[in-house]
């Protein structure tokens, strides 16, 4: 039986997913995987910080932050309300990141991840910042430091893309990919569909937790690109950005176009693509297209997402993520720790 101390660094949706999460999982994991762990860092943007050897109790640690109120009551020690500062003093072996994405700089969940490796932690994450534009710093440094940098939540949430390509499929080389990345303009494609005003379809999403307050990233196909950008960089080896993806949001769409498709046996996606050519050049799109029944993306509907990936080695391989949510993110999360320690 093998303890790991644990920090967690943001605590919103995700966060607390986890910990609900590894606490239903306690007993499974000290006997398929003889793992067992207690929290010893809590760090919050709002909420204060707690730093704990012993452990923190998870349920006073839910319940202070779901009343409003501050961490650092729960704190044997003072706990630095700085992020870097609060990763460097706290004893622990995995740090799991899951603070706001920065889109242009991937800043400072990049610097989060270098200070958990450099104090010998095991960096996990489901922000895609990290991954666009710290990926290749931050696998060189962890396999300098001997330690783990994993990131499956960062895309589809829990379904396992990332540990596909590096554990099932040996010396395949992705060729291509394509599929429905973003959740939020997918639900609300659908329910367009059904006659709703692209406005009151935003503010069902919104309404549900699905969409932010700003919903600009899904609608306009940035969170999509971001999503295309960590995929090239990964699974093709590529450094890639989001704003080299080509891409067009939703905004244009009409309940009128969702309708003229469906008249015609088509429906309205948000696609994302990307594909290598011969001379190893890597192009990349996010765009509204019409997609045919005989599509695997044509009966994809709601929350759900897809990618369809295509090697060297295989004909086309999907995957299919339906409904996910901060659950499935968590789950993401709990499997790159049992991969990390073991």
């Amino acid at each position: 039986m093998t303890h790991y101390r644990l920090a967690l660094v943001g605590f919103g949706n995700v966060g607390r997913a986890l910990v609900r999460l590894l606490e239903h999982k306690k007993a499974e994991l000290a006997a398929e995987y003889q793992i067992t762990f207690t929290i010893t860092g809590i760090a919050t943007g709002r909420h204060g910080a707690a730093i704990n050897p012993a452990g923190i109790d998870p349920e006073a640690a839910l319940a202070k932050f779901e009343s409003g109120g501050s961490l650092n009551d729960l704190s044997s020690q003072p706990a630095p309300q700085d992020m870097l500062a609060f990763i460097r003093a706290c004893p622990a072996d995995v740090m799991f990141e899951n603070t706001p994405v920065n889109y242009e700089t991937g800043q400072p969940a990049i610097s989060h991840m270098r200070a958990a490796l450099e104090s010998g932690m095991h960096a996990i994450t489901a922000n895609k910042g990290p991954v666009v534009h710290g990926y290749h710093e931050l696998r060189a440094l962890a396999s300098q430091v001997g330690k783990g940098f994993f990131f499956e939540s960062t895309v589809m949430d829990g379904a396992p893309i990332f540990s596909l390509f590096r554990g099932a499929l040996p010396a395949a080389r992705l060729v291509a990919f394509r599929g429905i990345l973003n959740s939020t303009t997918n639900l609300i494609l659908s329910r367009m569909e059904n006659g709703e005003s692209f406005d009151d379809a935003v503010r069902y999403a919104q309404s549900i937790g699905i969409a932010e307050t700003d919903p600009s990233g899904d609608i306009d196909g940035w969170d999509a690109s971001v999503k295309i950008a960590a995929l090239t960089t990964v699974l093709m080896d590529t450094p890639f950005k989001a704003q080299q993806v080509d891409r067009t949001g939703i905004r244009a769409l009409t309940p009128a176009d969702l309708q003229a498709a469906i008249n015609d046996g088509e429906r309205w996606k948000l696609v994302c693509t990307a594909r290598r050519d011969a001379a190893g050049n890597v192009s990349a799109k996010v765009a509204p297209e019409r997609v045919k029944r005989s599509s695997p993306m044509y009966s994809v509907d709601g929350t759900t997402s897809i990618v369809e990936f295509e090697t060297d080695v295989l004909g086309k391989l999907a995957v299919i993520e339906s409904d996910p949510g901060p659950h499935t993110t968590a789950y993401g999360l709990l499997a790159d720790f049992i991969h990390a320690v073991r």
